[in-house]
Order: C-alpha cells, then structure tokens, then sequence
C-alpha cells in the first residue's frame, strides 16, 4: 500500500485533529457520524467521505482507525451488527488508538484475525496540538509485518513511533504510565493544599521538591497550575479516573493486587462524585485544597 485509504472512528478533539494532519498529507479518509458534527464537517469540507457504519467504512478502506474513550465503545464498534467485524477482510489493518483494557484488546485482535485481518494497539501520548502538527507520541504493539507496512502513516502521526512487541504492550504500557502520572498529579496536589494549610507558600515548596529526585514533567504541571494559573494537561478528572480504574483492572486480569493505585483511585472517584468530573487534572489542586480538611464515611 503505497497511499492506503483510512478510515477513522471517533472525531472528538484528538481524533478530529489526526482526521485533519492526515488530509493534509493527503490521504483520502472516510470518516463515521460522531454526535458531534462538528468534526465530520470539518472532514467532508477537506474531501473526505461519510459512512454510514462501521461495517460499511470497512469496507471502503485499507486501514480502520478507531480513537474512542473506551473499550465499551471500541467493542460496540467492532462487534455490533453493523460493525468493523462485519465488513473487514483478509490483511486489513484495524488500530485502536484510544486507551483500552488489554483483555479487550486481545479478545478483538482475535476475533479480527479469523476474518484475515490484523488488530494493532497504538495508545497516544500528547495533546491535539500535537495531533494537527503530526507530533503524537505512538505506542504501538501487534504483528510487526503490518506495522512496518503502515508505519509510514504512522509517521505521518506521529514524531515519536514506538513497536513494543506483542499485541496488548501498548495499552499495558499506557495504563502503567497513566496510572503513575495520576498517582503523581494526585500527590502534588495534595502537597500543595497541605502547604497552603500549613502557611507555606507554593512556590517555595516546588523549588525544593524540584531540586531533588521527585522533580518531573507532571509535577511541573500541577506546579504551573497551582503558582501560575496555567493549564498545560487538558485531561479531565473523568478520564484520569478511567485510566486508573482500567489499571486496577489490568492488575486484576494478571491474577494481581495494585496496593499503590488505591489512593489514586479513590481520590478520583471522590472528586467525581462530588461533581468535579469535569475539570482538569492540574485543577485537583482546588479540589485537594476544599477537601483536604474533610473524610468521606
């Protein structure tokens, strides 16, 4: 496949972000309805094409690309009536994009393979700017062959493209790192709240953890938040909340316990049952500060 066609599930931010970075580079995409139109117009007015399912996208296209929020709605759109598996064909490539639970993973990487085709995780890391430039930082894991083969597209996507081996890699990788970068995000922010509580200004109490060991990238956005006002991590509590819940459950699925994910977990569900769901992770450093000096029964 020298130009394969795409077709792209899930048009959110991100997804409508890559949509638009691999127009541009000119590949033709035939993209499904989203409940939001705002990115499949966006899409049609650039020359691409509109599905009416999944199993008719498939059908059109050489590589199926899915970016969604779970793996709940990756399932329905591979296994539902009208779905990816109803319409894919032998050494069709189909990538899941989104962060999903590797169990899943493995059950549809099976179910493809009976049709011939071939199911690669590829989880993001970086933002929807990063989308629209090609800068993504790709994870991907699964057949080597078809990576090699499509890693051009990926490159189109992304800066950094990782092959991390065996199907399922990519999301285990991806939920380890984002259940450490919640587990991170959630204690600074609990630093900073208790500094607050105690008369220590916030700024002093960064330049001493950051001169040290525990200095890194994601204390440095709780930092930006908490002294500056600036949201750099556009990523909800919601999600983060997810990703950690998918963690727990990886663990789980191993026949193992997570003893550090406990606080992390709970901490989140916590701010999203009292409403604050929404907001961004760097903001948990308002809900720590509000909630520090209170228990849940």
């Amino acid at each position: 496949m020298t130009h394969p066609t795409i077709g792209f599930i899930g048009l959110g931010l991100m997804g409508r972000a890559m949509v638009g970075c691999l127009q541009r580079a000119g590949y033709a995409v035939t993209v499904l309805g989203h409940r939001d139109r705002t990115g499949i117009e966006e899409a049609l007015s650039r020359g691409g094409t509109e599905a009416t399912s999944a199993r008719d996208l498939a059908r059109a296209t050489d590589i199926v690309m899915l970016c969604v929020g779970t793996s709940e709605q990756v399932e329905s759109r591979i296994f539902g009536a009208d779905g990816v598996l109803a319409g894919t064909r032998d050494g069709q490539v189909v990538i899941d994009f989104g962060t999903s639970l590797p169990a899943s993973t493995l059950r549809i990487g099976a179910a493809l393979a009976e049709q011939g085709a071939i199911y690669l995780d590829a989880p993001l890391g970086r933002t929807p700017a990063h989308a629209e430039k090609g800068d993504l930082n790709i994870m991907c894991a699964g057949d080597k062959v078809a990576f090699d083969n499509i890693r051009p597209v990926l490159d189109v996507l992304g800066e950094n493209v990782f092959h991390l081996g065996k199907l399922g890699n990519g999301h285990t990788i991806k939920l380890i790192n984002n259940y450490f970068a919640m587990t991170t995000a959630c204690a600074m922010s609990e630093a900073f709240a208790l500094a607050d509580a105690a008369g220590i200004d916030r700024g002093a109490l960064y330049g001493v953890m950051a001169a040290g060991p525990n200095h890194s990238g994601m204390m440095d956005f709780i930092r930006n938040y908490a002294v500056d006002g600036q949201i750099d991590l556009a990523f909800s509590v919601a999600n983060g909340s997810k990703d950690v819940g998918y963690y727990r459950q990886m663990a789980q699925d191993l026949g193992l316990h997570s003893r550090m994910s406990t606080a992390a977990d709970a901490t989140l569900r916590e701010a999203i049952a009292s409403g604050s769901g929404g907001i961004m992770v760097p903001e948990m450093v308002d809900w720590m500060a509000r909630n520090l000096g209170r228990e849940t029964t």
